[in-house]
Formats: C-alpha cells, structure tokens, sequence
C-alpha cells in the first residue's frame, strides 16, 4: 500500500537521495570554479530537496539564476520526482 501524503516513498528515498546527490556531483566543479560550492542537506518525501551553497555562492547576486537555471535543472534531469528546490542558510 502506497502512501498518499508523500510523494517518494521511504524504499525509494535513498535512490532519489543518490541521483540528487550525483547532480549536484556533476555541477560542483562549475561553482568551484566561481569559488563556491554547495552541499546537500535534505530530500524529503514530499518531492522537495534542500541544498546549501557555500563561499562565493552564498552571497553571488547571481544566486536566484544558479539556483534555477544550473542546480534545480540539474537535479530534476536526475531525479524528476523533485518538485522544489530550495537554497537553506
């Protein structure tokens, strides 16, 4: 029986976990480069992923276009049960 409040059940949690954490893999050395980086903090079941940029990112003015255009496009690509990404301080 499938839960109806969640949108990722637990079992299938830790595979979407892994292809989050791949994304964020593959589009780190582009903020490193800019000298920030950025850390995964939480997936949860209702399809929302939560990251923290570091160093330059943290306080880029061009913050909100790397969250959409690079981190949220990367992460949905690998796992489209996502639903938001968000930036946490």
């Amino acid at each position: 029986m499938m839960e109806t409040s969640s949108l990722i059940g637990t079992r299938h949690l830790a595979a979407v976990k892994e292809r989050v954490n791949q994304a964020l893999t593959e589009i780190r050395p582009f903020l490193q480069a800019d000298g920030g980086d950025i850390s995964l903090e939480e997936v949860n079941q209702d399809g929302v992923v939560r990251v923290r940029l570091h160093g330059a990112c943290s306080t880029c003015s061009m913050v909100a276009m790397t969250m959409k255009a690079g981190v949220e496009e990367a992460i949905k690509r690998a796992a489209p049960e996502v639903v938001k990404v968000e930036a946490v301080n």
